[in-house]
């Protein structure tokens, strides 16, 4: 049966770029299929052929978020575009981050009653805010980092967690903000960029070791991938430039360890009532420890991006994962409100 979908994008959040960059390819992904798909940057409306062939001529994330003065300002345009969207049977949500994924957007389509993909407010509410989601991770079985809220002084943090730890803002995803702080001495401006993306900034014990992460589609759990960063870590510019990490799907790991990974990553799915689709992402220290970093209820869907990944290695490519994700909003209507 066709469809008529409408895929939002852009945002206005630290992740415009990777939206845009995730919303083109979701669009040509369902034409091909045969829906009658509008493509609309929440900023800016209805996107016309040439601002697609531009988006997707470019199809490569800047190396730098956009600047937050400026996505400031777009703020006041969301709103109106937001107030006048087409008809449609489906609203595909590609955006990333601040209010597409904090659950804000969400909580106002419930009123529309207009399906639309991933999961409902309180959910996606949920997985945004890192500290929240690490205490219902605890609370499933599922072991996290330590991790104390900011403000901390130097003594705080190394007597909690120890030094290397992780300065990242507690409701951003992409890596935005993230700092790896090795000496105190380096502690007060990690905070202090990470502030400037967020209002809540987390101190996070560093987890040495591999990183690997599952995608959940549905209620079914895909192979796991995993993750070698060019840089130290896995950050926003080696996540959305090519070549600068080298992905595994599926991952070259044992068969118990791959299980185990993806127990957790189901009980983590749960444990935040996320829905439709997510991507949890994980450390495995040196010692075969499992600590789960954080979950992701809007995984990116770029060219570089791991959940179309782990579609693929389950012999799933990109149009179909898009047509699944659709059919799946269609379907849990009737769930949106976890």
């Amino acid at each position: 049966m066709t469809l008529r979908i409408a895929v939002l994008m852009g945002g206005t959040s630290a992740e415009r770029d990777v939206s845009l960059a995730s919303g083109i390819r979701i669009t040509e992904a369902l034409r091909s299929f045969g829906h009658e798909v509008v493509a609309v940057d929440t900023v800016a409306g209805m996107l016309s052929p040439e601002d697609e062939r531009r988006l997707l001529a470019g199809g490569v994330v800047k190396t730098e978020p956009p600047d937050s003065k400026a996505l400031v300002r777009m703020n006041a345009a969301m709103q109106g575009t937001l107030k006048s969207l087409p008809k449609a049977d489906v609203l595909f949500l590609a955006l990333h981050g601040g209010q597409g994924e904090d659950g804000t957007l969400q909580a106002l389509l419930d009123l529309t009653g207009v399906p639309y993909t991933g999961s409902g407010h309180l959910a996606s509410a949920l997985a945004m805010d890192k500290d929240l989601s690490k205490h219902l991770f605890r609370a499933a079985g599922v072991s996290t980092p330590d991790w104390i809220m900011a403000p901390a002084t130097e003594d705080e943090v190394r007597a909690a967690l120890g030094f290397p730890v992780i300065v990242k803002p507690s409701k951003q995803g992409s890596s935005v903000g993230l700092t790896l702080v090795k000496q105190a001495q380096d502690l007060g401006n990690a905070v202090k960029l990470a502030f400037s993306y967020d209002d809540e900034v987390m101190a996070e014990q560093f987890i040495p070791g591999r990183e690997l992460t599952v995608g959940v589609l549905g209620d079914v759990p895909l192979p796991v991938g995993e993750i070698v960063p060019k840089h130290e870590l896995f950050d926003y510019v080696t996540k959305y430039t090519p070549g600068m990490s080298e992905e595994t799907f599926p991952a070259r790991i044992e068969t118990p360890l791959a299980r185990q990974l993806q127990e957790y990553a189901l009980a983590a799915h749960r444990a935040l009532k996320l829905s439709g689709y997510s991507r949890i992402d994980f450390r495995v220290s040196p010692e075969g420890d499992i600590f789960c970093l954080e979950a992701n209820s809007l995984p990116g869907m770029t060219r570089t991006s791991l959940f179309p990944q782990a579609a693929q290695a389950a012999g799933i490519p990109f149009p179909e994962l898009c047509e699944r994700i659709s059919r799946l909003a269609r379907n849990n209507r009737s769930g949106k409100g976890g």
